[in-house]
């Protein structure tokens, strides 16, 4: 139950970072937003970390794991920016919802996890309450849309790989190299689009870079707890704090199909728990 409290809570955090992260795009690069997510991160993270869990600063026991799922965090992420400075977030993100169904295939080929028939069915639900929220229709086929693709398959890999490093090394240092790769990466890109940010954008940035570490950490700390795969379905809740947020703040109306996809969202999540917890009962 703890690891799906995390989960959950991490899932209705970061859809904060991805608003912030489409209102900047609209003012400055998206390439720029991405190295403000990055250098703050680590910014914030790093200086927390080693004035209260110095402990935990060791050198990792798997370095090229560490920098492997660094990687696909920051494809997931540069992609998700781009694709939303584009299209809306809700478009983006039905897209990127392919990840909760490669996380549940990897999980069973790479992480021998036992994928039973109750989490196929919550992760197939859930993707189909997205489909009905958004009502894709014919998505055409632009570099927006195969970049939202790219995020959910990056961003699936980047799981199953945070999955295997959590049983060896601390939640506390994968969080820093998290920010750490991705600052080195972005900070050799980032010159060739730089311009100089406002004192609003500043602040934006500084608050994007919070929200997506308290987010990231929260997600690294449940899986910590839990198999990938029985979490995997849970990443749906994002969809519906993306919606609030694109409703308020980009004018994306809701519609009666809203609804009818949050009670298949709702469903597949409240069904993987309930049958997780009867589960860990009997057992």
């Amino acid at each position: 139950m703890k690891a799906i409290i995390l989960n959950l809570a991490a899932w209705s955090i970061l859809p904060i970072m991805d608003g912030l992260a489409k209102h900047l795009s609209t003012e400055i690069h998206f390439v720029e937003v991405v190295w403000g997510r990055y250098f703050f991160m680590l910014l914030i993270s790093f200086p927390l970390i080693f004035l209260f869990f110095r402990s935990h600063i060791k050198w990792p026991k798997n370095i090229l794991l560490q920098f492997s799922r660094s990687i696909f965090l920051f494809l997931s992420t540069i992609l998700f920016f781009y694709a939303i400075s584009i299209i809306s977030l809700a478009k983006a993100l039905t897209l990127a919802f392919v990840a909760p169904i490669i996380v549940t295939i990897l999980s069973s080929l790479l992480l021998k996890e036992k994928v039973g028939i109750n989490r196929w069915c919550a992760v197939t639900v859930g993707f189909i309450g997205a489909l009905i929220i958004i009502q894709p229709g014919i998505i055409k086929l632009n570099l927006a849309s195969l970049a939202g693709i790219g995020t959910g398959i990056s961003y699936a890999f980047y799981l199953i790989s945070t999955r295997s490093l959590t049983a060896i090394d601390s939640p506390f240092l994968t969080l820093i190299f998290t920010g750490l790769f991705g600052a080195i990466i972005i900070s050799f890109i980032v010159p060739f689009y730089w311009t100089t940010p406002n004192i609003n954008q500043w602040i934006i940035m500084i608050c994007l870079a919070a929200v997506g570490t308290l987010g990231h950490f929260l997600l690294i700390l449940s899986l910590k707890y839990a198999e990938a795969s029985k979490l995997a379905p849970l990443a749906y809740f994002e969809i519906v704090n993306n919606i609030i947020i694109g409703y308020y703040f980009f004018g994306d109306f809701p519609n009666r199909f809203l609804w009818l996809g949050l009670f298949f969202i709702v469903s597949s999540g409240l069904y993987i728990t309930i049958s997780e917890h009867r589960k860990n009962r009997i057992n």
